[in-house]
């Protein structure tokens, strides 16, 4: 384990550049994929060259030793004492249920406190947003979490503006993003930033994720949200049958029919289930449908992707998925597309 690395600038991919090392805390209790996820997308770059440049990983707990993460499975860690604050180039902390117990622990605590001042970059994945907010980081920025503590961190930190829908956030040198999968986005998103797009692109491919869903893109799709309002399951035939005449005319009327109600309590019967009204929740299995479409190229323009999905035209496809995903259609091709 190289014991310095370059807290230099920004450089662009091809250019020369010392081992960067990424130190990354580790205590009991934390979730895997907090670490393993952006671990191996920092790792994976390794395998392209770029004449030398690369990234130190330094997995750090408080003694050393094996850790035990959430899942029973260890990680053998180096000493908080073996890495100096200013040998730090990205400092990642990440959640997990010993995030709570991790406050008390005054040596770690200490020695995050004094490292965010030093690195480069620091950064939090789920959870570890908190860590950052205990060590002041936080003050007066925005910042992401899992979307389930998003007001717990809002309530107890009120100088921090959550984002409580975004994958990850950046502000100045400061990332956070939310729980366990959203970790693989940050760290693309670092090396984009690190090495330049085409870098990036080829560690998604090799890892066989998307580049990248945008840092403000929803948590969970609006469909998602929906099913998982719906707990007894009423509309899930009924959105089967959308999905299957996506493109046809979705009148209230027929969805009516469909369910075996009259119009007016299938209208509000279907916002008390799922929070949308039934026009809201064909727009948001329009969205799913052109998304998907989007992701494959199995259709060739946006023109014609609107109209598998039923929208009409693609003006009106753009609107909504400004509403649902923040991003255009030709932007989410662009990103997405297999």
């Amino acid at each position: 384990m190289p014991s310095n690395s370059a807290r230099g600038r920004r450089s662009p991919a091809g250019e020369n550049l010392a081992t960067r090392r990424v130190a990354m805390v580790v205590f009991p209790g934390v979730t895997l994929l907090d670490i393993s996820g952006p671990a191996q997308v920092f790792a994976e770059l390794r395998e392209i060259d770029l004449s030398g440049a690369s990234y130190s990983l330094s997995y750090l707990s408080s003694a050393g030793g094996s850790v035990p993460t959430d899942v029973g499975m260890m990680i053998d860690t180096a000493p908080i004492s073996a890495v100096r604050p200013h040998q730090v180039d990205t400092l990642v902390i990440p959640g997990g249920p010993g995030v709570w117990v991790l406050r008390q622990d005054a040596s770690l605590m200490n020695w995050i406190s004094q490292t965010v001042l030093r690195a480069r970059r620091v950064a939090s994945v789920c959870l570890g947003a908190f860590v950052l907010a205990w060590a002041g980081v936080l003050h007066g920025k925005r910042a992401a979490t899992h979307w389930r503590y998003c007001p717990r961190l809002q309530d107890n930190f009120p100088e921090i503006r959550v984002e409580p829908d975004a994958i990850f956030v950046r502000d100045g040198r400061v990332w956070s993003s939310a729980g366990v999968s959203a970790g693989i986005d940050l760290a693309l998103a670092m090396i984009e930033e690190d090495f330049g797009h085409t870098v990036a692109l080829d560690v998604a491919r090799r890892l066989v994720v998307f580049l990248k869903r945008p840092g403000g893109q929803s948590q969970f799709s609006t469909v998602l949200a929906a099913q998982a309002s719906d707990v007894e399951g009423r509309f899930s035939a009924l959105h089967a049958w959308i999905l299957e005449n996506i493109a046809s005319d979705l009148k209230v009327e027929k969805l009516a029919e469909m369910a075996g109600m009259t119009p007016r309590t299938f209208a509000r019967t279907y916002v008390s289930r799922t929070g949308m009204t039934p026009a809201s929740g064909v727009e948001a299995l329009r969205v799913e449908t052109a998304r998907l479409l989007l992701e494959s190229r199995q259709v060739g323009g946006v023109v014609e992707v609107a109209k598998r999905a039923g929208f009409g035209d693609d003006e009106r496809m753009r609107r909504a998925f400004i509403r649902h995903l923040g991003v255009s259609p030709s932007e989410y091709r662009q990103r997405f597309s297999r």
